[in-house]
Order: C-alpha cells, then sequence, then structure tokens
C-alpha cells in the first residue's frame, strides 16, 4: 500500500504485550520530515466477517456481549483469523460456531482495515449465501455469549441511522453487501 511518500524509517522496535489474540508494539521512527517519534501499534492477525442472508432475505446477526464497550452489539458473525488459516476458512466455521448456519454459496466483499490508526489489522467480509440450519450445531466457545437475530435489510439500515447497530466493521460490511441484497 503506497501512499505516494518515502515510509518514516523504523529505529526500533519494543514489543510490550502479547495476548491470545494479539500483541502491543512500540516503535520508535522517524518521519521523512527527520522528525522523530513513538508510536504504538495493535499487531493482530485480522479477521474475517459473514454477511448471511436466508432464502427469504433475511440477515442472520448475532447480538454479542463484548467486554471492552459493557454490553451487547448487533453484529455480523465475525472471528479471528487463526495462524496459517486463511480468512474464508476461519469465517465459515465461525458462521456455524455463533449462528448454526451452513453456507454453500461465498462471495468476498472487501476487505478493510478496522482501526487504522492504532492498529493493522484487517476484516476480510464475506457474503454468504445458500444458507441451510445445521441439524446439530456446534458447541459455543465457553467465552461468548451470542443470541442469533433475523432482521431484513431494511430493518438493519433503520437500526444503523438510529445508532441502534454501532459496529463498525458490521456497517461497513452491510453497505458492502447492500448490491447484492435485492
Amino acid at each position: 500500500m503506497s501512499l505516494g511518500q518515502e515510509p518514516p524509517q523504523r529505529l526500533k522496535s519494543s514489543l510490550s504485550y502479547h495476548g491470545r489474540k494479539f500483541r502491543f508494539e512500540v516503535s520508535q521512527l522517524r518521519l521523512p520530515n527527520g522528525a522523530i517519534g513513538y508510536w504504538e501499534c495493535i499487531r493482530h492477525p485480522g479477521g474475517a466477517l459473514a454477511v448471511p442472508v436466508t432464502a427469504a432475505g433475511q440477515l442472520v446477526l448475532v447480538r454479542q456481549y463484548r467486554f471492552a464497550l459493557c454490553g451487547r452489539l448487533l453484529e455480523f458473525p465475525a472471528g479471528t483469523v487463526e495462524p496459517d488459516e486463511a480468512p474464508l476458512v476461519t469465517i465459515q466455521r465461525e458462521l456455524e460456531e455463533e449462528t448454526g448456519y451452513h453456507a454453500d454459496r461465498w462471495q468476498l466483499l472487501g476487505k478493510f482495515p478496522l482501526a487504522p490508526g492504532y492498529s493493522d489489522e484487517f476484516i476480510y467480509a464475506y457474503l454468504a449465501q445458500d444458507l441451510h440450519k445445521l441439524e446439530v450445531p456446534p458447541t459455543r466457545d465457553e467465552d461468548e455469549d451470542i443470541e442469533v437475530v433475523l432482521l431484513s435489510p431494511a430493518d438493519l439500515e433503520k437500526a444503523i441511522l438510529a445508532g441502534e447497530a454501532i459496529d463498525a466493521k458490521t456497517i461497513c460490511s452491510f453497505f458492502l453487501a447492500r448490491p447484492h441484497l435485492g
């Protein structure tokens, strides 16, 4: 990704934290104008998200507890890409685990950075179609508090515009999917 200018020179970096899902790194950089400063970055393996659409045109979302915001958010199913795993494999697994649905048809809608001011995480958004409920849904992770929610595209758009659906990756992916929703 080129922004048309010489990149900053990394003078030194240190790992401040290494967790289960991400690392926190602090780097000293020299900018092209000669200024030197420190920047913090969350290094994240990336995520994958599904915009699942039923045969009746309903969107499959989840209402999930998010610790950082101390509340439940309405969002599309998503998950962190595991080491040596393709984003499509990640989201196929996550869709089944979180919603109990399987999709036979997948289309990449695009990828986008989630919070480029402090993280290198990219989200890969996919349209998931030809859904069917699994006879025996997989067991959810113990640390997930999830409720499956079906909404029409019009109802999700109303929730977004009313500030009821505030998850950025869901909003972005919805608008990427909208031309495909009929």
